[in-house]
C-alpha cells in the first residue's frame, strides 16, 4: 500500500505539513488495541504508542486516536512507533457509550460513506435506520443505507419503499449478501482511496457482506438467533482493511444500542419533512406537542405525515435534551474538582513575604 492508496489527498498533505516536524511520518490508524495501535505508513505498518504528551493532553476519548485517523508518527524500528499528533478529521462517528456512563465512545474517524445495514428479517426496524441516519449525518459522511437478507424478507419491496420514506433522499440498495444478489449496487461507492464504514446491529449480515466484498472469506459469521432474531457478536474490534479494488474498508462491531452524542444536524437532516412543516407552526419555538396551531401535528391528522414519523423525533428529541443535562451536570462538577484543586494549592503556599 502507499499514502495515496490508504486515502491520503491534498487536505492531509497540507494539515501534515503545517505541523512543522520534519522527523514526524504520517500513518493512518488500522486498528485499536486500547491503548496501542497498528499503523500503516504506505509502505510498512508497525504497533504504536502514545507519545506522552498527547496522552496528558487528552481531555476526552475524542482526543484519543481512532480507526480512519490520520496520525504523525515517530519510528525508530525496531521498536514501536510513537503518535504525537493526529491530524483534523473530516467526519468522526460516535455515540454515546453503552451503559449508565455519560461518555462518549468514538467509533471510526475519516469516512467518506457509511453503508447502514439492516437485516430484512424479523428484526426489521425502521426506526432504528432513523438513528443510524441521524447518527451518520452528524458525522460528516454520506450515508447510503443497505437492506441486507431479501432471501428471507417477507416483502423486500415494501420494506424497501417503507426505508425509502424515512430516508431523505440517502440511497437505498436491497440485497442479500448470503447468496450473493444485488452486491454489484455497492460497487459505485467503493473508488479507489474511499474509506467506506460499515454500521449495523448484531446479526444484519455485516461479516458475510465484507467476505463478498473481499472475495474470500475473511470474518466469521453466525446465524441470528431463532428465538428473537437477534444475532450474535463475530466482530470483535474496529479495523481498516483495503477492498481488492483499492476502496478502504471499516467494519465495526455489531451495536445492540444506539444512543447519539452529538445530533443537532443529524437530526435536522434526518427529520427534514417535520423542519419544513414546523415552518408553519403558530410558535416559533413549537416543540410539535401541545401547542396550538402546530402545523406539524396537524399534518398527522391529515395523514400527511406518519404519527410513528412524529414520535420517533419526539423520542429522539427527548434523548437529545436528557444527554445534554446530563453534560452540563459533568461539566459542573469538573470545574467543581478544578477550583477545589486550586483552592487547597493557594492555601499550601506560604504566606507573601515568607521564604522557604
Amino acid at each position: 500500500m502507499s499514502l495515496l492508496s490508504l486515502g491520503w489527498t491534498s487536505r492531509e498533505d497540507e494539515l501534515f505539513g503545517s505541523l512543522g516536524e520534519p522527523d514526524l511520518r504520517p500513518a493512518r490508524v488500522a486498528v485499536g488495541y486500547g491503548a496501542i495501535y497498528r499503523v500503516y505508513l504506505g509502505d510498512d505498518e508497525t504497533l504504536a504508542d502514545l507519545a506522552g504528551r498527547l496522552r496528558h493532553d487528552a481531555k476526552a476519548r475524542r482526543d484519543l486516536p481512532a480507526v480512519g485517523d490520520w496520525v504523525a508518527v515517530r519510528w525508530t524500528p525496531p521498536a514501536r512507533a510513537a503518535i504525537h499528533a493526529i491530524l483534523p478529521r473530516k467526519s468522526l462517528f460516535s455515540r454515546k457509550a453503552a451503559g449508565r456512563e455519560t461518555a462518549e465512545q468514538v467509533l471510526a474517524a475519516n469516512v467518506d460513506t457509511a453503508f447502514l445495514v439492516a437485516g430484512l428479517d424479523r428484526d426489521f426496524n425502521p426506526r432504528r435506520i432513523e438513528r443510524y441516519l441521524a447518527m451518520t449525518r452528524a458525522s460528516g459522511a454520506e450515508p447510503v443505507i443497505v437492506l441486507n437478507k431479501t432471501d428471507v424478507a417477507p416483502d423486500p419491496e415494501a420494506q424497501r419503499l417503507e426505508v425509502e420514506a424515512v430516508a431523505g433522499g440517502a440511497p437505498v440498495h436491497a440485497i442479500s449478501s448470503k447468496r450473493g444478489e444485488g452486491m454489484e449496487a455497492l460497487d459505485a461507492y467503493l473508488e479507489p482511496g474511499r474509506t467506506v464504514a460499515l454500521l449495523g446491529s448484531s446479526g444484519v449480515g455485516k461479516s458475510t457482506i465484507i467476505n463478498r466484498l473481499l472475495g474470500h472469506e475473511r470474518q466469521r459469521t453466525a446465524e441470528v438467533r431463532a428465538g428473537d432474531q437477534r444475532g450474535r457478536h463475530t466482530t470483535t474490534y474496529r479495523e481498516l482493511v483495503q477492498l481488492p479494488g483499492g476502496a478502504l474498508l471499516i467494519d465495526t462491531p455489531g451495536m445492540r444500542e444506539l444512543q447519539l452524542w452529538e445530533t443537532d444536524e443529524g437530526l435536522d437532516g434526518t427529520f427534514d419533512e417535520i423542519a419544513v412543516l414546523a415552518a408553519g407552526c403558530h410558535f416559533a419555538d413549537c416543540r410539535h406537542d401541545t401547542e396550538p396551531r402546530c402545523a406539524v401535528k396537524a399534518a398527522v391528522e391529515e395523514g400527511r405525515l406518519p404519527a410513528g414519523r412524529l414520535a420517533a423525533y419526539h423520542k429522539l428529541q427527548a434523548e437529545r435534551a436528557a444527554l445534554a443535562a446530563r453534560k452540563d451536570v459533568l461539566a459542573r462538577d469538573a470545574t467543581r474538582r478544578k477550583w477545589r484543586v486550586i483552592h487547597r494549592a493557594v492555601r499550601r503556599m506560604p504566606p507573601k513575604g515568607e521564604s522557604g
